[in-house]
């Protein structure tokens, strides 16, 4: 009976064991401390503010804070500017906990890049190239596509563009299609000053935009367009913007994905 208990035993721990692997471990882009592994770069003045463009610095608009005892990230928002990874991603799940601050310059505006390739200043005279999940106030997890990059994604349309519908005509989108911009399916943003949960699901060429435990935007096929032809696009780098309002950045993190999960590939 002993050895019965003991086989049942490791079995079960086994199980276990084969459950918890599926579950990749998070791996943190920020450290806690420092700034360190990012690259920083200021790009172009906001509109109307070109004073403060000629003052700001990249260790003013990018800068790690204490709140309530824990070290976070805070950036500006005084100028268009970039906060890159220097390494880059494909196949991954990223969360992303952020809040807007009190210093508004233009708008609360700021956005999740992803799939980034090129020099700065290439997208909009500041960014890398690059897909966009829009953290925008009131556009949080809309679909932007900076300069040559594609993608297709199931919509309706409605008076002012396209927005994602699951159940809605897959078109193809990017400067030379039906345009740059897709709006979210539904609103799932918190009030201003509360925590937001961004969550990114990157698989091959389909990218999920996921806010506050909400799928808002689903794109297929990620790509760029050159020459008329569409070339893949998988992965890259990440970049967080200084784009008009100061923010606050909690968690990020990242681990690697093998499979959607059920409830986003449905």
């Amino acid at each position: 009976m002993q050895k019965l208990h003991q086989v049942i035993l490791i079995v079960f721990i086994g199980v276990i064991m084969v459950s918890c692997s599926k579950e990749k471990p998070w791996q943190p882009l920020f450290n806690g401390e420092n700034l360190d592994n990012w690259e920083k770069y200021l790009g172009t003045p906001l509109r109307g503010f070109d004073s403060l463009a000629q003052t700001a610095t990249v260790d003013k608009v990018f800068s790690v804070v204490e709140e309530n005892g824990e070290k976070i990230i805070r950036i500006s928002g005084e100028i268009n500017g970039s906060l890159a990874t220097r390494d880059t991603f494909s196949n991954y799940h990223l969360q992303l906990v952020f809040k807007w601050g009190d210093e508004v310059f233009t708008s609360r505006n700021s956005g999740l890049l992803y799939h980034g390739f090129g020099p700065f200043g290439e997208a909009l005279g500041t960014w890398m190239v690059n897909i966009e999940c829009q953290l925008m106030h009131e556009r949080m997890g809309d679909t932007y596509l900076m300069e040559n990059t594609y993608c297709e994604t199931s919509v309706t349309e409605i008076e002012d563009g396209f927005r994602y519908s699951q159940e809605g005509e897959v078109k193809k989108f990017s400067r030379d299609h039906n345009g740059q911009g897709i709006r979210k399916v539904l609103d799932a943003e918190k009030p201003v000053g509360e925590w937001n949960t961004i969550d990114l699901y990157c698989l091959g060429r389909t990218s999920v935009h996921v806010v506050n435990g909400q799928v808002v935007m689903v794109n297929n096929n990620t790509g760029k367009v050159e020459d008329g032809k569409i070339i893949p696009l998988s992965g890259g780098k990440i970049q967080l913007q200084s784009e008009g309002g100061e923010l606050f950045i909690k968690t990020l993190q990242i681990r690697p994905l093998t499979k959607l999960p059920e409830v986003l590939s449905e």
